[in-house]
């Protein structure tokens, strides 16, 4: 998926949103998607932060507008406006720290209590590249996500694996409902990037993106 200089030129404008424990690599994982950069003294977040990207996805212009807990959430203290207009969300865990793993229902809950019930979650194993660290499976990650219904990657943002393909899968699934919700309106240009109620993105339909990208490839 080329990139596009032109931000200003796009197509859709899809929100999407970074959540997960401190310290998982949420910050990491934004700046190597949008700049290609990685950060091993990255501090905690502070302030509201999201960045851009725009994408060629089915043909059409996508910018995503990615949003960055910002340091709120070793306070529980995310707020409402954080998730308004969301309709995509990386969901993202240490694989490394089981913690984060166990912590993953209480954000997926905040999560849903919070965005239209047909949002596009990718569950998240970041630090794959730490190996010998290891606490959370593979297995367990995808087992999660598969009851869940949520897609699923591990990832390396410090050895940028996977991390493009999950935004990437993200956005051409949530572009795939916005397709069919205008295709099922009649609306040739329908513009809203809200999923309509009822409209049920499950892994097992949407051609299973975990399969598709597994652990750590390089």
């Amino acid at each position: 998926m080329a990139g596009y200089r032109a931000e200003e030129e796009y197509e859709y404008l899809f929100k999407l949103v970074l959540i997960g424990d401190s310290g998982v690599g949420k910050s990491n994982l934004l700046s190597r998607f949008t700049k290609n950069e990685f950060n091993l003294e990255s501090k905690s977040t502070i302030g509201v932060e999201f960045a851009t990207k725009s994408l060629n996805i089915d043909g059409k212009i996508i910018k995503a507008q990615i949003w960055d807990t910002a340091g709120q959430e070793r306070y529980r203290a995310i707020t409402s406006a954080y998730y308004r207009g969301a309709v995509g969300a990386l969901l993202v865990y240490d694989v490394t720290r089981r913690p984060t793993f166990e912590n993953v229902l209480r954000w997926l809950k905040e999560l849903r209590d919070h965005t239209d019930p047909n949002i596009v979650i990718m569950l998240i194993g970041n630090k794959a590249d730490l190996r010998h660290l290891v606490t959370v499976s593979t297995e367990d990650g995808r087992d999660l996500a598969e009851r869940e219904s949520l897609f699923f990657m591990e990832t390396s943002a410090l050895e940028s694996t996977n991390v493009d393909n999950a935004f990437t899968e993200v956005l051409t699934q949530i572009h795939r409902v916005v397709s069919r919700k205008a295709v099922d309106a009649g609306e040739e240009g329908a513009t809203s990037s809200v999923p309509s109620k009822g409209e049920t993105i499950n892994v097992k339909d949407q051609g299973t993106a975990w399969k598709r990208f597994g652990c750590c490839s390089s």
